[in-house]
């Protein structure tokens, strides 16, 4: 016969292993404010866009639909040639950066809206500054190089990456972590409370008697403690000496 647990059951255990589950709450957001404030190393974003379109076009002439089209569809092959060891070989050979391009290439997201002529390059790194440099520098070579690689020359440059005066990291997230780590560290310690609950088969309630055995309680013999016992007596000559003194009363209204 299946097993049910009732509302009741679950309160009952949540309750019982209420200082575990918070323990281990707060322990789990602690460690994550730790890890985010004390160990993982902050890192910044910084963002130069181009735009594709035609370098030499007639100011009378309208712009042709084809055209916009076709630079459209090159986007996609410019995404791929921006994040190529054509382009970021140079890019660590100008900035003396120390690293390969392929490592590089792994700090570097290109992304363009849909339908979209501009493109936006985001660098993130440890340092504001660097990034800043090295999303000025992607976009520059690229521009420089791309006449050649694709025999066209339709990119110009939108805006230029920039450092602010008070930047701020893009990870780690301290209030997101700890969110995080208070959720799952609540779902841990309720599934593991439910478990201990589970696994515990001591016989503590006149209800674990009868779930057990199956069969019904007659009487239950409570446990008495020595200070029960002297207080039993204690509370017994008081009631004495009070029985005592009434009886003197009683005798001398007799008389």
């Amino acid at each position: 016969m299946d097993e049910t647990i009732s509302l009741k059951e679950i309160y009952e255990v949540i309750r019982k292993r209420i200082r575990f589950i918070l323990s281990l709450t707060l322990g789990a957001i602690l460690i994550a404010a730790i890890v985010s404030y004390a160990i993982l190393t902050p890192t910044y974003e910084s963002s130069s866009q181009f735009i594709v379109n035609q370098s030499q076009q007639d100011n009378m002439e309208m712009y042709d639909v084809n055209d916009i089209r076709s630079n459209v569809e090159l986007i996609n092959t410019y995404n791929v040639i921006i994040k190529s060891t054509a382009i970021l070989d140079d890019v660590v050979d100008q900035l003396n950066l120390g690293i390969s391009a392929t490592t590089l290439a792994k700090n570097i997201q290109v992304s363009s809206e849909q339908d979209s002529q501009v493109v936006t390059v985001t660098v993130t790194d440890e340092s504001p500054e660097q990034a800043t440099d090295i999303a000025n520098a992607t976009v520059d070579i690229f521009q420089n190089k791309i006449p050649d690689i694709m025999n066209v020359d339709n990119v110009s440059i939108l805006t230029e990456a920039s450092t602010s005066s008070n930047p701020k990291p893009v990870a780690p997230n301290p209030k997101l972590n700890m969110a995080i780590a208070l959720v799952l560290g609540a779902m841990i310690g309720i599934g593991v409370a439910f478990l201990l609950e589970y696994l515990d088969n001591t016989i503590a309630t006149e209800e674990d008697l009868e779930k057990h055995l199956g069969i019904p309680v007659l009487g239950v013999i409570s446990h008495i403690e020595n200070t029960d016992i002297e207080d039993g007596k204690e509370k017994f000559k008081n009631n004495q000496r009070s029985r005592g003194g009434l009886n003197d009363m009683a005798r001398k209204r007799q008389s």
